[in-house]
Order: structure tokens, then C-alpha cells, then sequence
């Protein structure tokens, strides 16, 4: 059964969220601070999702999606926010989420968000169907074990991120529009917004770029979407 972590201090959305995600077929860790959540993930190294409310007392939901992302880039993170303030959005994507689900939501909704982001995440029961490399010095993609090198060192990718760049690299040279992008990573049903796309791309020239303020791999075609610049 898939494992998700459900991070919210007040009880009765938690258990709202533990609800109706137990009834989407899920299997619920509960935590009422950042603290506690940080301790379940150590507990609990099979969790595959986690559900992070942003406004916390203590360590807050930005700083519980750093910590994750420092020691695991495999977990996909979805923040909850009550607040709608653009900037909130951003910086829960810059600290490596993967969705932003805001407050009050529907049921629907939510399940929704978090079967799309399991199956952009893959299951270990899904077959390897591409198990070879793509090499564009001096890049590197092992489509094997979703890893991407840069001139021999290892640049580490959370699993949207790892998608963004197999689309990339398998199409080099191709100007590739924000909605085809976001349809190929995030999935034809895919509820949010399609700036989620441009966070990840910032977020990806910080990784891949020699320069992120004059990107050379990564570049943009105006008004339309990016292109991989080989």
C-alpha cells in the first residue's frame, strides 16, 4: 500500500486529509508539527508521499520540504497552505516541492493531486521499460536508475525534476510549449496551474546551468515555452 506522510497541526483537517486519503486506498502517517514529521520520515523509510502544511508553529512546512530534500530526492512533496499569496507558492517550490494544494480544498481535489503526483512518481511494481542512456555531453541521463551527470558528477533531481530533463533530452533542439510540458510531466488530469511549470524550470537551471542568470542549456523561447539548447 502507498505510504503518505500527513503533516497539519490542526486536528480536524488532518483528519479530513487522513480520511479521505485512506478511502483513495493510501496508508496515513500522522504528524501535528514539523518536528514530529521529520522523526515519522526516520521511522518510516518506505513512505513514498508527503502532504505538508505550510503555516506551523516551530519548523515550518518550507523548512520540513528542505530537510527532505537535503537527505531524499525520491519522496514527492505536495504543500498545503491557506494562503494564496503567489510568493508562497514559489518558495514551497523552490525548496523542492512538487505540488501546491491550497486551502480549503475539495476532497476531489486533493486525492487527485496526490494519484497524479504517485504515478509521476512510478511504483516499483511498474516494468522498466527504457533501461539505456542518453548522452549529450556533457550531460549524462541513466534512464535505468533516473540519474542525471554533468560532466561525471552527480546532480541530484527529485523525480518531477528527473522527468523535465528526459523530456528535454529526448527532444533536443525542439521548442517545447509550457502546456506540452506540463501535460508530459504532470499529466493530462493535472489540476494546477501551468506556472508550476516555470518554478521547475528555475529550479532546474539552478541545478544544470553553469550560469542560471544567462542559461545555455535551458533556454527560453518567449511567449511560447523552453527549449534544451543543443
Amino acid at each position: 500500500m502507498r505510504k503518505v506522510l500527513v503533516l497539519e497541526d490542526e486536528d480536524n483537517i488532518r483528519s479530513f486529509v487522513v480520511l479521505n486519503l485512506t478511502r483513495g486506498g493510501y496508508e496515513t502517517i500522522e504528524a501535528a508539527s514539523g518536528e514530529e514529521a521529520l522523526e515519522k520520515l526516520k521511522q518510516h523509510p518506505d513512505i513514498r508521499l508527503a502532504l505538508l502544511d505550510v503555516m506551523l508553529p516551530g519548523i515550518d512546512g518550507f523548512e520540513v520540504c528542505r530537510r527532505i530534500r537535503a537527505s531524499n530526492n525520491k519522496v514527492g512533496i505536495i504543500m498545503l497552505t491557506a494562503r494564496s499569496q503567489e510568493m508562497d507558492k514559489v518558495t514551497g517550490l523552490m525548496t523542492g516541492a512538487d505540488d501546491y494544494v491550497t486551502k480549503p480544498f475539495s476532497p476531489a481535489e486533493l486525492t487527485a493531486r496526490v494519484d497524479a503526483l504517485s504515478r509521476r512518481l512510478g511504483g516499483d511494481e511498474e516494468p522498466v521499460v527504457d533501461n539505456g542512456e542518453i548522452s549529450q555531453p556533457p550531460f549524462l541521463l541513466n534512464t535505468r536508475n533516473r540519474t542525471l551527470s554533468k560532466n561525471g558528477k552527480r546532480i541530484k533531481l527529485t523525480q518531477v525534476e528527473y522527468s523535465v530533463m528526459k523530456l528535454f533530452m529526448d527532444n533536443p533542439g525542439k521548442a517545447l510549449s509550457r502546456e506540452e510540458i506540463l501535460e508530459f510531466v504532470w499529466g493530462r488530469d493535472y489540476y494546477g496551474e501551468v506556472k508550476i511549470v516555470d518554478v521547475n524550470i528555475r529550479r532546474l537551471r539552478l541545478k544544470v546551468e553553469d550560469d542560471p542568470t544567462n542559461p545555455a542549456y535551458i533556454t527560453t523561447v518567449w511567449g511560447f515555452g523552453y527549449k534544451w539548447g543543443f
